[in-house]
């Protein structure tokens, strides 16, 4: 089955405002993988569990048309309201029953997003809606983010966000395993298009407030779930944390700015030219 996740008027909020968005760089990457095994021109590209649409419009520059989809309208009303982009438009969907045609689609793209669905019949679904060689692009990123800042040591610093990490750890979806990135890698090996790539670490370094990084890391589902649980003890630990992280900056307001590191993996991958499964037997 799917989880559905996200879908309050806050949380879709506070995923507007803190989640972070892939690099120009990787999607570069991406684009370079489809026009390898694609001619363009590029009619339509899907963003499947899109949220509040950050990396959909990424995508606007080269094609024709692209379509974020999600199934919570309250992510969906975030990024309508922030969309400036004139080919992009948004449609509430499942992601297992997207609303497109056979071999429509150049390519489907899920950022931080495909964790959640029921992934063998969202990948049957991306084989039936992408085009011969269209492209399937699948990125995410780690929760153990790491932060730098001017004349303080970086090791003593990310040692007090591991800690934070490790605390959100146990209320953590038992959907996901110990780790997310396992359930991308099984999907790279299920796939059996002939032409696929993984890279499972590229550093994305950004600049932010340090009260962004907590909001940031405040989004993920473990430390909601806690929230929702405990509201006493998310704020306190969210709140000691920041007190530490200003201790070792040696300064005393969140709005200071860090250098934070993400660590991303993705997965590309090709539709064969010819008809084929997309999941292997194995």
């Amino acid at each position: 089955m799917a989880y559905r996740l996200f879908e309050g008027k806050e949380h879709a909020a506070s995923y507007w405002k803190y989640r972070v968005s892939p690099s120009d760089g990787l999607i570069q990457q991406v684009m370079d993988f489809l026009v390898k095994h694609r001619d363009g021109p590029f009619e339509l590209a899907v963003d499947v569990g899109c949220g509040s649409g950050q990396g959909t419009v990424l995508l606007a520059p080269y094609f024709g048309s692209v379509v974020g989809t999600d199934v919570s309208p309250a992510q969906l009303d975030m990024a309508l309201t922030h969309n400036k982009q004139a080919n992009v438009t948004y449609r509430h969907s499942l992601a297992e029953d997207l609303p497109f045609a056979d071999a429509s689609v150049d390519l489907i793209s899920a950022m931080s997003a495909f964790h959640w669905f029921d992934r063998p019949r969202f990948l049957q679904e991306a084989h039936r809606v992408l085009k011969p060689r269209g492209c399937l692009a699948l990125l995410n990123y780690t929760i153990d983010m790491e932060l730098n800042y001017p004349d303080c040591c970086s090791q003593t610093l990310n040692q007090v966000c591991k800690e934070f990490y490790a605390a959100l750890q146990p209320y953590r979806s038992p959907h996901l395993g110990p780790a997310s990135i396992e359930l991308y890698r099984e999907a790279y090996n299920s796939i059996s298009y002939p032409d696929k790539e993984w890279q499972e670490c590229v550093y994305v370094w950004t600049s932010m407030p340090l009260s962004s990084y907590m909001g940031l890391v405040e989004s993920f589902s473990s430390y909601q779930t806690l929230l929702r649980i405990n509201p006493q003890k998310a704020g306190t630990l969210s709140h000691d944390i920041c007190q530490r992280l200003l201790s070792e900056m040696k300064v005393t307001s969140a709005d200071v700015e860090v250098e934070v590191g993400v660590k991303y993996f993705y997965l590309l991958a090709s539709k064969a030219p010819q008809p084929s499964t997309v999941l292997s037997e194995t």
